[in-house]
């Protein structure tokens, strides 16, 4: 993070290098530095209105509101009139920007107020109270002149493919600590329960500074964390042009130890279409206490509202009480209110004044202009309707799990014709588990072709398991009628940082993929290969309000539970995009209409999620999830086969000798079945590949042909299978399976060039890992 140098407001008429600038331009820095508190850095806004007529300046906010409590709960979203991002201040800001030449882009964060629940999360009703508060900025005098009001749900929409991988970028770049620091923008602490929708809110509100091009940042001090965050993520893309932070006050709530104003206390703070005496009723009650000028509400109002728009403020009091005066600087009003020549209530008499004279035209318009008291009819009906964050620690679903292969109609109870259950028994003997059994048997029964949800993040070499139970899984499928779409998780390999996050050679595996399983024998007559990343930039607009959605109603807990989809831990150092991504797989399922998740059982979590979710939407067609078995590696111990141990997992190119070698080397203990990775790749690749598994023997009991793999078993657990005559059948079955692979990588010269391109990659990563550790030692 950048060591900052804040700046209150400075008279300096050069810049660092010892330029001098214009009158003009230090005219224009004085109206712009006016604005804000606190500036990161002044000299970097001198340098930018040196050398830019019209700097951009990004503003915003939340079309949301304050919860009533009466005998039911109302929506009374009223315009605060002085928190941050809302009425009078903003209007202030707004006008000196302009003034000064700037363009001022207000973003209305109407996705932002949906992710964070406002309003319900019903965007209709954020919409409409969008509307009223810009129906509020126009009666009480912004100038709209070089404004842009801009519907972030818009904007993102219509420029998505520029939008998202820039958050997605930032999510990779920013771990889950750093974004946690930012909740204070949400007015959340990094201790409290989160959802996953607040750590994506950090991520796009970081990725609008860069979205709307903007040179400055002018938000509230609550905001500067995340305008930080941008700063920090030029330096991590060398990007030169950093946006200059312009942070405003924050206003006090108008009762004693209030820090700030809120919605849910109507006493706290004066709201825009307050009537005249609910003005004097709050300021009447404020906290005021007499000579004391630090903590004081009412003089921070006269400070930051009054003055700015008044350029004076008039007392009004009897003779004998010093009579009427007119300041013309807050340091004179503090001077007299310290001394006790101003009193509390000639103070707030006098503010109270000030301030109905800056509300009347906008009640008057209210009252007067039909759109606008329609909006306000409209928005002070609405019921609120809070949607929860799932806070679960297990799966909601109370799940009858299903482990047997084999469960007749008998089982589920549900009747179904000789085709279809022929069509279940082999669609279910993919999966090692199934949820739910009877749902599989109806939608066999109903539909003739379901869709079958299948992906794969490109990152490297193929593994057996990702190519031939692939392969077998998908002719399987497809020979029952299913329809089978494979993801090709592109955008997920790069949130996970495959690859180094290099979308270019991300691509390149994945068509290094599609290769194998062609000349592995996939059939592809009722298969589509889909690249996430085509798809979403086609579907964004359907696609990441269903991310968002599912985001806001799970818990961070709950999303840290899916880290096994990635390889991940809940107790690792993650990244943001580590939690963006279960949001994303979870609305894969339902961009893609799949009926059936057909994925390893490491991905279970999430196919869960989806499930949950539908539950949470009141969606009465859950995906069936059917997960299949996640091959050991073969060494001793190894729960799975990893890609960054050569030794741990036969590759989709080695060569019969590779493939040898690895197979002598495999644990196999006699009589051991249980853990044993040998027969564990006899049982799910070999027999269903061959339907049969041959072993050759002169010594023990010569040869001998299985059909069935409870029949290996016996033999195995007996003695009468030697370990070695085990794995000499393995080692052919495997060299067999693979020969049309070889074959077509050393004849064929698109899948030549790609695997050249994919053994270039993993030879720069494997350098880079090293040079990593070598500096990591060095370091330590």
């Amino acid at each position: 993070m950048e060591t900052l140098s804040i700046n209150s407001p400075t008279q300096d008429s050069t810049l660092p290098s010892g330029l001098q600038i214009s009158e003009e331009v230090e005219k224009r820095y004085n109206v712009v530095r006016s604005v804000g508190e606190q500036c990161i850095h002044d000299d970097e806004l001198k340098d930018l209105l040196a050398k830019k007529a019209a700097p951009v300046c990004y503003d915003g906010f939340e079309p949301s509101g304050r919860m009533h409590i009466a005998q039911e709960k109302l929506l009374l979203a009223r315009l605060t009139l002085l928190l941050p991002w809302q009425g009078l201040m903003k209007i202030l800001n707004v006008n000196k920007l302009t003034s000064a030449g700037c363009r001022v882009k207000i973003w209305i964060a109407d996705w932002f107020a949906y992710m964070n629940n406002k309003l319900g999360g019903d965007l209709k009703k954020i919409r409409v109270v969008g509307e009223y508060y810009k129906e509020i900025f126009q009666a009480a005098g912004m100038n709209s002149e070089n404004v842009e009001f801009l519907w972030s749900s818009d904007e993102i929409n219509a420029r998505g493919d520029e939008y998202w991988p820039l958050v997605m970028d930032i999510a990779c770049r920013n771990s889950l600590a750093q974004i946690k620091r930012c909740m204070p923008i949400m007015g959340l602490s990094e201790t409290e329960e989160l959802s996953a929708a607040h750590i994506l809110y950090v991520c796009m509100q970081c990725a609008d500074t860069f979205f709307l091009e903007a040179d400055i940042c002018q938000l509230g001090m609550d905001q500067q964390t995340v305008n930080l965050l941008a700063r920090d993520y030029c330096d991590a893309v060398k990007r030169g042009n950093k946006p200059v932070i312009l942070s405003h006050h924050m206003l006090l709530g108008l009762q004693q130890g209030q820090k700030k104003m809120s919605k849910s206390d109507p006493s706290s703070a004066i709201f825009m279409e307050d009537e005249e005496a609910e003005v004097n009723v709050k300021i009447k009650k404020a906290y005021c206490p007499p000579d004391i000028v630090e903590g004081n509400p009412c003089l921070e109002y006269v400070k930051y509202i009054i003055l700015p728009w008044f350029s004076e403020f008039t007392v009004e009091r009897d003779d004998k009480y010093g009579g009427n005066r007119t300041f013309k600087s807050f340091e004179d009003i503090a001077t007299d209110y310290e001394s006790g020549e101003l009193h509390p209530k000639d103070l707030k008499d006098a503010l109270s004044k000030a301030l109905n004279k800056i509300l009347q035209p906008v009640r008057d318009h209210f009252k007067t202009n039909s759109r606008a008291k329609n909006l306000l009819k409209q928005v002070k009906g609405y019921k609120i309707t809070r949607v929860m964050p799932t806070a679960s620690s297990t799966d909601k679903e109370d799940l009858s799990v299903n482990t047997s292969s084999a469960a007749s109609s008998s089982d589920t109870g549900l009747q179904v014709s000789e085709e279809t259950e022929m069509k279940y028994k082999t669609v279910r003997s993919i999966g090692e588990e199934c949820i739910q059994e009877d749902e599989l048997k109806n939608l066999l029964a109903k539909k003739p072709a379901p869709i079958c949800y299948d992906g794969f993040e490109p990152s490297g070499r193929m593994h057996i398991a990702q190519g031939v139970m692939k392969v077998t899984n998908v002719n399987k499928l497809t020979s029952a009628g299913c329809q089978v779409k494979i993801w090709i998780a592109d955008w997920f390999a790069q949130l996970n940082n495959k690859l180094g996050g290099d979308l270019e050679r991300i691509r390149v595996v994945g068509e290094y993929f599609k290769e194998i399983w062609q000349a592995g024998g996939m059939n592809n007559d009722k298969v589509a290969f889909l690249w996430a990343s085509d798809e979403i930039n086609d579907k964004g607009n359907k696609y990441w309000p269903l991310v968002m959605d599912i985001a806001r109603r799970n818990n961070l807990r709950r999303i840290l539970r899916c880290g096994q989809i990635m390889g991940r831990s809940e107790t690792e150092v993650l990244s943001a995009a580590q939690i963006l991504y279960p949001c994303m797989q979870c609305a894969d399922i339902f961009l893609l209409e799949a009926d059936i998740c057909q994925l390893g059982m490491d991905q279970r979590k999430v196919n869960m999620l989806a499930r949950e979710y539908c539950a949470d939407i009141k969606r009465k067609n859950k995906p069936i999830i059917l997960s299949h078995h996640m091959l050991p590696g073969l060494q001793q111990g190894q729960e799975k086969m990893s890609k960054s141990d050569p030794s741990s997992a036969i590759f989709m190119e080695d060569e019969e000798a590779d493939v040898n070698e690895k197979i002598n080397k495999a644990y196999c203990p006699p009589k051991t079945v249980e853990g044993n990775p040998c027969l564990e790749y006899v049982k799910y690749i070999v027999l269903p590949r061959f339907n049969e598994f041959k072993v050759e023997s002169e010594n023990n009991g010569g040869n001998k042909t299985f059909k069935s793999f409870e029949d290996i078993v016996a033999d195995y657990e007996s003695g009468e299978m030697h370990p070695e005559d085990l794995k000499k059948a393995l080692m052919k079955a495997l060299n067999i399976t693979l020969q049309p692979v070889r074959d077509h990588f050393k004849t064929n010269e698109r899948a030549k060039n790609l695997l050249e391109q994919v053994k270039s990659h993993q030879v720069k990563l494997q350098k880079q890992r090293r040079l990593f550790v070598f500096v990591v030692t060095k370091l330590s």
